[in-house]
């Protein structure tokens, strides 16, 4: 049966209806999850095999507050070590943990705290992933900028004094493909001095293009590590190939790219476990390409759209600061990114003690930061947001307050010759 996706606010048609419920009701009318579809390239990596190796066979309530005292104590954090601190057994030791972290941050970055934004550029998707506020299914406003627009918005935060663009789109090849991405990376390269992308996962040729035309970095969700879990939120879509996201950042890198970013989604599954292995991922990849940038960012699912179908775990405040603060022990060198779905309070907290980069002057949804960034209404349509934000201070608020708090702000600190 042919898919139907919904790429505006019209209602789905019969078939498209029967198509959805078939998803949803019987698993067996899905595609396997762990097969790769035809043209997605297959590399030759362990890294997948030695991450899942530790996430499979984690128990976290074996350690104890021993543990969690051997661990702070030694100078390199091994990794059980960084196990230990991620158990429950930690959580009576985190002002222990965040003075551990606050120091490894300090040594490895000063006070500097970097600023960047994100632009999301389309809003179409062809995934049905149950927690999104973008899936194909949800009746919101899709929109798709024109380069024309892309340049304007991209001026507007220019102008701002902002350094740092994350290009982002729903996951749709046939609506944003690879060279609608690449055109925005090469408006973006005239404005700003770094660019990163947080896109659906493509092939190394595809990378090694993107980065031809400007981009730095990638960025990608792997949503949760537990592939059974993974199986029950991501319907359908390319995104439902697990093994295919996990190795996304290795193939940006083996096509140049000179820095990736990772993540799970905090709240999905085990969040403890998923910490585990967004670590790990990045530990390995590391150590196979010593010379790349890497950093963890440390997102909890928020309210969307359909929130209240998804049944989010809970992951508190305390319990985020004891993952950070664990990352940073586990991984001094690595770049920690909070955004906002955090609180203001908790970011600015956060900051001085184990976070290196956060975003600011926030938008989710499509072509709505002139009126964001100026406060002039726009004649032009926008699109409906992914997640609502929690922190949507602007840039000159952002920095004020980090000043304040005796940090550094930076925008950027690469130099191209």
């Amino acid at each position: 049966m042919e898919n139907t996706f919904l790429f505006d606010s019209k209602e789905l048609s019969a078939t498209g209806l029967e198509r959805k419920h078939q998803i949803e009701t019987d698993p067996s009318s899905r595609i396997n999850h762990m097969e790769y579809l035809p043209g997605m390239d297959i590399i030759e990596s362990d890294v997948r095999k030695n991450v899942m190796e530790h996430f499979n066979s984690y128990d976290y309530s074996k350690y104890t507050a021993a543990d969690v005292r051997r661990a702070l104590a030694n100078d390199k954090c091994t990794i059980e070590d960084f196990k230990a601190l991620l158990s429950p057994a930690a959580e009576p030791f985190l002002e222990q943990m965040a003075k551990k972290a606050q120091q490894e941050t300090s040594k490895h970055f000063g006070n500097t705290v970097y600023l960047f934004t994100p632009i999301y550029i389309a809003n179409y998707c062809e995934n049905y992933c149950v927690y999104c506020g973008f899936n194909c299914y949800n009746k919101i406003k899709r929109l798709k900028l024109s380069y024309e627009q892309i340049e304007h918005e991209m001026q507007v935060i220019a102008d701002s004094g902002m350094e740092e663009i994350l290009i982002l789109t729903g996951e749709s090849p046939a609506k944003s493909d690879v060279e609608y991405i690449g055109e925005a990376c090469k408006i973006a390269r005239k404005y700003f001095k770094m660019v990163g992308i947080e896109i659906y996962p493509v092939n190394v040729k595809d990378y090694k293009y993107l980065h031809e035309c400007g981009a730095d970095y990638v960025t990608v969700f792997q949503e949760t590590y537990d592939s059974d879990k993974y199986e029950t939120l991501h319907l359908m879509g390319n995104k439902r190939i697990w093994p295919y996201r996990f190795d996304a950042q290795e193939r940006a890198l083996m096509g140049g790219m000179r820095g990736v970013a990772f993540s799970a989604l905090l709240g999905l599954s085990d969040f403890r476990k998923d910490a585990l292995a967004s670590a790990l991922h990045v530990y390995y990849l590391q150590r196979k390409y010593p010379y790349a940038e890497m950093s963890l960012s440390c997102p909890r699912l928020r309210p969307i759209i359909n929130n209240d179908t998804i049944n989010p775990l809970d992951v508190g405040e305390k319990q985020l600061c004891q993952i950070i603060c664990a990352y940073r022990i586990f991984l001094p060198f690595c770049g920690i990114t909070v955004s906002s779905r955090e609180t203001a309070a908790f970011r600015n907290g956060i900051v001085k003690i184990a976070a290196t980069k956060v975003s600011a002057g926030v938008s989710t949804g499509i072509g709505d930061h002139e009126e964001k960034y100026t406060g002039e209404e726009s004649t032009d349509p926008s699109g409906d947001e992914q997640f609502e934000i929690s922190d949507g201070r602007s840039l000159g608020t952002m920095y004020v307050d980090i000043s304040d708090e005796g940090l550094q702000p930076v925008f950027n600190d690469y130099i191209y010759v």
